[in-house]
């Protein structure tokens, strides 16, 4: 009897086909934050592959563009929304007690929860206003300092003439 013989394998690598149903779902990983090199990785396509895809297949580049601006977006809201003071409407829980004495002067007491909503006040946080002053102006608000490309001005102190105008009064 004879063995099965393995079917010869092609060296030869197969390119991904560019299909209309890639442009959701381009837009809906971007959206999720990938990168250029993830959606190779997910598409099957070399970074060479993706690019020409997006030269010449204008609603795919739009909807890459379209769903990273999205996320983008969303992003830098809440990144804003924790370098503020900001109040915000929460629903808290609260036990109410009811106390009451029933007809033959006994005392009733009745539990129950409510939901009602508070205010709270949330702060600013300190590391995404520091990130975010370093990143919209980094001249100004960098860590390091370039001393070569900052230009001082010159301080000229005028000191006098180094005579004492009372010359009654001594040191001493």
């Amino acid at each position: 009897m004879k063995e099965a013989q393995p079917a010869a394998t092609s060296t030869k690598i197969r390119k991904p086909r560019y299909k209309a149903a890639l442009c959701e779902q381009a837009y809906k990983l971007c959206l999720l934050g990938a990168t250029d090199k993830e959606l190779e990785i997910f598409f099957g396509a070399t970074p060479k592959t993706l690019t020409r895809w997006k030269n010449t297949h204008e609603e795919f580049a739009r909807q890459i563009t379209k769903g990273k601006k999205a996320a983008d977006m969303e992003v830098a809201l809440s990144l804003y929304n924790a370098s503020v003071d900001r109040i915000i409407t929460i629903k808290q829980p609260i036990k109410c007690k009811e106390v009451y004495y029933d007809d033959n002067g006994k005392r009733v007491e009745k539990e129950r929860i409510e939901v009602v909503e508070v205010e709270k006040h949330v702060p600013a946080d300190f590391r995404s206003q520091q990130f975010w002053l370093k990143n919209r102006n980094p001249q100004q608000w960098s860590d390091k300092h370039d001393e070569a490309n900052e230009s001082q001005p010159e301080v000229l102190l005028n000191l006098g003439s180094g005579v004492n105008p009372h010359p009654d009064e001594t040191l001493g």
